[in-house]
């Protein structure tokens, strides 16, 4: 769906009279300040801040919303914006924000009705007209959508943004002629129109075939938007009908390299790869796209043929088979694997099975059938998958359609693509200013909260997490450091502190050596092995706290804790300290790691018994169970722990992130939204590459 943006700079002039103290008025125009410099992520927390003091104003969820539709959550932007209202329903630019919002999310009749609204008060208004407008197409209302681009253009004749509107309905009901006149407009009004060049490059692929005068149209749109992957797969589909093959594969490679996770680009590299015998680039084309869309036919059809060239036939009647599972009337898929039993060998009443079949098909439907078979077969790059404005294939399927195994797979391909792809990231800023969305990051749910001697802070989280005992512990100074509460754990690399913290288990050694041995000696001792990551005498020390104080929660937590990361090194195969690889063991039997994971768990439930409060003890028991894919009993745990501290963006992040990978996208996306209110950044990355 093409995305729809509002005047933002014109909202961000909006001003309400005061209500609050002089504090919430000075935190608000911070968070405002914040939101005119794109610091969209910053801005949220300052109006957080308004909003817990304060949760009568509207004005702190309309600047939120607002942040939020920048940063492309649509779910949250709509929902403050309905806070907004229901605090202020004069607030016309809230109406206008929630529209966007939920024109965003495919919700168009709703859309229209929050611009009517806005219009009362509004009438000539230019960004919620032609919003407007977008949507009557979108909801089928053509009379009205053209009413509302004949106004555009009378209110606004120098408008190219209303042209080009009109010419999209003219291209949908057929006329292409007023449709060509209106783009020749647009591009007359405005040269840097980059839609018109790409609207009039599709007219002269569709109604005439004229893919000279496209081509040079794309090459319009790719100097004006030159990041944008979509447009290089197009220009190489063109490239390709002109007999550029080398242009077309040059293209095919830039627009992977922008786009990693665009299945259209591999699978038409993979079809031009095919076509220059490049079997074995071609196969590993068509497996990208499979990783990406699991249950793809016609990469499954394609990579089948090109294993069958290979003479691996195992691999391609399994690709085959998958084919006729989705399709079970597809003559030219039985047909495809009765060439394969016939090549392969020794599988002849296969072959004439299928053979018969396929012609019992044909004769069948043999207009239906033949009509597939080209669907299926149609080697020419780009057919049917010249991409869209927004980068994807045309696809009428709206956010609410997805089934849940499509967000299951669909999440399932990020994960995928972050692991396989080799591909450096464009954005080498870490600052949370800007659209944080659009970072190249991986995904990746948020560690565990763990004690520890040292955090690395960030700019939305300047201190660590709280925790009684933990404040207890510190005030009572018996331990030799200070311990904080952190979910970021630094690598600790620097030889002097290394040599304090072994320089500390020394006296360590020394005191219990001649004192009777107390608890918190050994728990002492037992956070410097964390610190030096040598987990196991971490756990012994840990061991040793709880047999002389048995009630001690945080004891519990850090065996917990420290016999995860210890499992988790030994499945990677990580060094231990001072640079020495682990001994070879062998891999260890499932039954032992099942046994050791029951034990960490009635760690936590040990720490949750004496401690029943803290949040942590159940988000870090969540966080094995995620790892182990316990998705339901995750979810739990996170709920738990986000019941105990409502403000706790890690658990909500890791619990959109558990519902994702479950297949519940209206879940995950809400709990990834408030993750993103929260200060987490990778929230707004993976709602953006979940929708897109």
């Amino acid at each position: 769906m093409t995305r729809i943006f509002c005047a933002i700079v014109l909202l961000l002039c909006f001003t309400l009279k005061s209500e609050a103290q002089i504090n919430t008025d000075q935190v608000l125009r911070v968070g405002q300040n914040a939101l005119y410099f794109e610091d969209y992520m910053l801005s949220i927390q300052y109006f957080n801040q308004v909003i817990s003091s304060k949760p009568y104003l509207a004005q702190p969820y309309f600047f939120r919303s607002i942040a939020k539709l920048n940063l492309e959550d649509y779910q949250g932007a709509e929902a403050d914006a309905t806070l907004a209202l229901e605090r202020n329903p004069y607030i016309t630019d809230a109406w206008e924000v929630r529209g966007v919002a939920r024109q965003n999310q495919g919700k168009a009749a709703e859309a229209i009705e929050d611009y009517n609204h806005a219009l009362t008060q509004l009438p000539d208004n230019r960004g919620i007209l032609f919003n407007k407008a977008l949507a009557q197409e979108v909801a089928g209302d053509y009379a009205g959508a053209r009413e509302s681009f004949d106004r555009l253009m009378k209110v606004y004749p120098g408008f190219d943004g209303a042209y080009m509107g009109r010419a999209r309905l003219n291209m949908t009901e057929g006329d292409t002629v007023a449709a060509h006149a209106d783009l020749d407009k647009a591009l007359e009004l405005n040269r840097n129109a980059v839609n018109a060049y790409v609207m009039r490059a599709d007219i002269a692929i569709n109604s005439k075939a004229d893919y000279a005068s496209a081509l040079a149209d794309m090459n319009e749109a790719i100097k004006l938007q030159p990041h944008f992957a979509g447009y290089f797969i197009n220009r190489a589909f063109l490239r390709y009908k002109l007999d550029d093959y080398f242009g077309a594969m040059a293209d095919y490679d830039y627009a992977i390299g922008l786009d990693p996770l665009n299945s259209v680009g591999w699978f038409n590299r993979g079809l031009l790869r095919a076509e220059v015998a490049d079997n074995d680039r071609a196969i590993q084309d068509f497996t990208k796209v499979l990783q990406l869309e699991r249950d793809d036919a016609r990469a499954l059809y394609n990579r089948a043929m090109l294993y069958r060239e290979t003479h691996q036939w195992e691999k391609a009647l399994a690709d085959i088979d998958k084919v006729i599972e989705q399709y079970p009337d597809f003559a030219g898929a039985y047909y495809a694997r009765f060439q394969v039993n016939s090549e392969r060998g020794g599988h002849l009443r296969d072959a004439e099975r299928d053979y018969n079949k396929a012609t019992e098909l044909t004769k069948k439907a043999q207009a239906e059938a033949r009509q597939k078979i080209k669907d299926s077969t149609d080697s020419a790059v780009g057919d049917a998958n010249v991409e869209t404005a927004n980068g994807g294939k045309e696809d009428n399927a709206t956010v609410e359609e997805y089934t849940s195994q499509m967000v299951a797979d669909r999440f399932m391909s990020l994960l995928t693509v972050k692991n396989s792809t080799e591909i450096e990231g464009e954005y080498n800023n870490k600052s949370i200013r800007g659209k944080v969305q659009d970072r190249n990051i991986t995904i990746e749910m948020e560690p565990m909260v763990v004690l520890s001697y040292y955090g690395s802070p960030t700019e939305l989280q300047e201190t660590g997490f709280y925790i009684k005992e933990v404040d207890d512990i510190n005030s009572s100074r018996i331990l030799r450091n200070a311990v904080i509460v952190t979910g970021r754990v630094p690598t600790i690399d620097d030889e002097d502190l290394m040599q304090r913290h072994f320089q500390s288990i020394e006296y360590y050694n020394s005191y219990l050596a001649t004192h009777k041995p107390r608890s918190v000696e050994y728990f002492g001792r037992g956070m410097d092995f964390m610190t030096l990551r040598d987990y196991e005498p971490a756990i012994e020390d840990f061991t040793r706290a709880i047999e002389l104080t048995p009630d001690w929660p945080l004891a519990y937590m850090m065996r917990a804790i420290a016999g995860y990361q210890l499992l988790e090194a030994e499945a990677s195969g990580a060094l231990q300290p001072g640079g020495s690889k682990k001994e070879n063991k062998p891999d260890m039997m499932p039954e032992m790691r099942r046994a050791r994971l029951r034990s960490i768990i009635l760690d936590f439930d040990k720490t949750i018994e004496l401690s029943p409060n803290m949040p942590f003890a159940y988000y870090d028991k969540g966080n094995v169970l995620l790892e182990e894919d316990d998705l339901t009993s995750a979810v739990s745990a996170y709920t738990k722990a986000i019941e105990l501290k409502p403000d706790f963006g890690e658990a909500y992040y890791n619990r959109g992130y558990a519902y994702m990978k479950l297949g519940n996208r209206s879940a995950g996306a809400a709990d990834l939204s408030k993750a993103g209110e929260l200060g987490i950044l990778s929230s707004y990355n993976l709602l953006k590459r979940m929708n897109r």
